[in-house]
């Protein structure tokens, strides 16, 4: 009972060192014009049975956790880097979302439908965006099957992030530091990383799908797990209202209890300090300003993003909302009962959002740990 997308071009794209990959993606164009998306994410729950210990285990877990030397996963590496992983050339199963979309960047849903694919290709961030900006004789001739639904992805990713911009969605596009580690788990070089064209693709497109599904399930009324991120309380709002006026600047828009700020004021901002000086220090302090995204069992919507519904869908690997979700998706697919399910998301919403906090303070504090210990052999040098 599952949709054969075998024969279709379906590929990843990922870093280069990943070892497991939770989402594929498709592209058509249809007669009108319009970009048909599948996004088609690993099928985990299928492995992973509701109330197994594989499930509870993956529920003390909430998510992997991911530092320079390692990754503590949610799941054994036999699931998440063996038969849940999308490798090329081997059928998997997987939960695929279609969209039709339009030049506007208009979604429109299609379907959600089981289904199992063998992925054509396993590219890489690099070799994706290689090719779409400066393509070598030797890179177009080995990726020719590939390249020209490539260069619609690309299109079809700036028609949406134009679309999420024009709406106010709020881009925290912060330069992220690379640690290269030995097998001693010692820090030998560190470096910015690099955030490339096809990493902002893949981006656009998560991000649709995760709408799109969250949607779905806001009007089918089902128990859910979405991605909250509710708007700044007035007092943050006008302390850092406050800061930016030492700079020339201000938030757009009464600023009052009774008239809710726009996540398009914060827009506006980043656009007049993109390039200044003061760019870096003003982004924190707002991000700062902003409340912490959080899972709830209730829709609240995505300040940030300035969307009315949105979840974690594409990840299951190594998310357990995702991964309940998909449980219950599977469940509204085959026409079966989806009930008592609610205190269920209430747990996982409030056990995934505490895993998430301890998570990224275990990764902030090893990275600043190994930062200390590369810059300890710097002391005295100047640059």
């Amino acid at each position: 009972n599952r949709l054969d997308l075998r024969d279709r071009l379906v590929f990843t794209i990922g870093g280069g060192d990943a070892r497991d990959f939770d989402d594929a993606v498709s592209l058509d164009i249809l007669d009108d014009g319009a970009y048909y998306l599948g996004v088609h994410i690993a099928d985990v729950c299928e492995y992973v049975k509701e109330g197994s210990y594989l499930d509870k285990e993956a529920f003390v877990r909430g998510t992997s956790v991911y530092i320079p030397d390692r990754v503590i996963p949610m799941l054994p590496f036999e699931l998440s880097n063996g038969i849940c992983s999308l490798n090329p050339d081997v059928n998997r199963q997987t939960l695929s979302v279609f969209m039709k979309i339009d030049k506007n960047g208009e979604v429109t849903f299609d379907k959600l439908s089981k289904s199992v694919i063998r992925s054509k290709e396993r590219l890489t961030y690099n070799v994706v965006a290689d090719l779409l900006e400066n393509p070598t004789p030797k890179l177009i001739n080995k990726y020719s099957h590939i390249l020209p639904t490539l260069q619609k992805m690309d299109e079809l990713a700036k028609i949406l992030r134009k679309r999420r911009e024009e709406r106010g969605s709020i881009n925290f596009d912060f330069p992220e530091a690379q640690i290269l580690v030995n097998e001693d788990g010692e820090p030998t070089d560190i470096f910015t990383y690099e955030r490339r064209i096809s990493h902002k693709m893949i981006e656009e497109f998560m991000l649709v799908c995760n709408e799109t599904v969250a949607e779905l399930a806001f009007w089918a009324e089902l128990p859910f797990v979405y991605r909250v991120h509710e708007p700044p309380t007035l007092e943050k709002t006008l302390e850092f209202n406050r800061f930016l006026s030492n700079f020339g600047y201000g938030l757009k828009g009464k600023l009052d209890k009774d008239t809710p700020i726009h996540p398009k004021a914060f827009a506006m901002v980043q656009e007049k300090i993109k390039g200044t000086p003061e760019e870096t220090m003003i982004s924190t302090y707002m991000l700062r300003s902003l409340m912490k995204a959080e899972y709830k069992p209730e829709n609240l919507g995505h300040f940030g993003l300035s969307a009315k519904y949105y979840c974690h869908f594409t990840s299951p690997i190594r998310r357990y909302p995702d991964l309940i979700i998909h449980r219950i998706l599977k469940k509204y697919i085959e026409g079966l009962e989806i009930t008592g399910f609610y205190p269920e998301v209430k747990k996982a919403s409030e056990n995934s959002s505490l895993t998430e906090r301890e998570a990224e303070l275990c990764q902030r504090d090893v990275e600043d740990l190994l930062k200390t210990a590369f810059m300890s052999s710097k002391i005295g040098e100047c640059l």
